[in-house]
């Protein structure tokens, strides 16, 4: 993508199918009070054009689309050093298809952000599960949403910012959007807060961890030897990831990362043309929701130049 230097990226995918209905599933993603929970990307998320109490999809058409909101967002202690920038976003809740969408263009406030600016989407399908009912419900009489999300953005421009994001920010940020994406599925299908699944998580890797410290211990008392202890903990520790998580834990592998094959995983990997007609964040100043860190920045460099494909 351009700016990005001479080595392609490629856009940031993840679907997941949850046993919920749309209306669920559409309060817990489009509420930001209720987004900033389940999204490790953030920390708050704030809209500036509507008050809390209208979401944005108040004011929709004929058609379920909404304006354009203005939003602004944190990831960083309350207190201390955060990541902060600006967007605008836009959804539509009822389409001729069943489909929902909803898209978004963003930028950061600071240079030192590896997520300078980009453009993402949104895609509610119901019923499209691996076994899907024609009445968008599961095998077992349960509904069913896919929840899939596709987006790219334009990292640092200095020199070697291209190498870095390729080999190591892209796959975290995807890496966490999958995580964040099971969190979600925790919460509408079994009740688990966003909060208590992040504790879950937690004490998971603790006992992982410490499994393999305590193999590592006894190799190493049994044998006189630390370095047979040191590779011991290492093989269990390699070993340990390969185990299923837990039900109640959040994992990132049970999305998936790749649209699937045929017309369908390529038109759900599509962009939807919401996106192409979303104007960049406004330039003018805004009240911001945290007076030490949302400061009203301008955004840099030009948000119509992230594109993905359209459909």
């Amino acid at each position: 993508m351009p700016g990005q230097g001479r080595r392609p990226t490629k856009p940031i995918y993840v679907e997941l199918s949850i046993r919920t209905d749309p209306d669920t599933l559409w309060e817990l993603t489009q509420r930001p009070w209720h987004h900033q929970r389940w999204d490790a990307r953030f920390s708050r998320i704030d809209y500036l054009n509507f008050p809390s109490e209208h979401p944005p999809e108040s004011g929709a058409g004929e058609e379920g689309e909404s304006e354009p909101v203005g939003f602004r967002y944190l990831l960083g202690p309350a207190k201390g050093p955060a990541l902060t920038g600006s967007g605008v976003t836009t959804a539509e809740r009822r389409r001729a298809d069943g489909q929902r969408v909803s898209a978004l263009r963003f930028a950061s406030d600071s240079g030192w952000s590896p997520l300078q600016e980009g453009a993402g989407y949104w895609r509610y399908l119901p019923g499209r599960s691996e076994d899907p009912a024609a009445d968008g419900t599961s095998a077992d009489g349960a509904p069913h949403v896919t929840f899939v999300t596709g987006y790219d953005y334009r990292s640092w421009r200095w020199r070697g910012g291209a190498q870095l994001d390729h080999w190591l920010v892209r796959p975290f940020v995807g890496w966490l959007t999958a995580w964040s994406f099971d969190r979600l599925r925790l919460w509408a299908e079994r009740g688990i807060s966003p909060e208590r699944a992040l504790w879950h998580g937690l004490a998971e890797v603790a006992v992982r961890v410490g499994a393999a410290a305590l193999a590592g211990v006894v190799d190493a008392a049994v044998t006189g030897q630390a370095v047979a202890g040191v590779l011991t903990a290492g093989v269990v520790l390699v070993f340990s990831a390969l185990v299923p998580p837990s039900p109640v834990t959040p994992a990132a592998r049970r999305c998936r990362r790749r649209p699937r094959p045929g017309a369908r995983g390529r038109a759900a990997a599509r962009a939807p043309r919401l996106l192409a007609a979303l104007a960049p964040p406004s330039d003018r100043p805004a009240p911001s929701p945290s007076r030490n860190h949302l400061s009203a920045c301008r955004p840099s460099g030009n948000l119509g130049a992230i594109t993905l494909e359209q459909s």
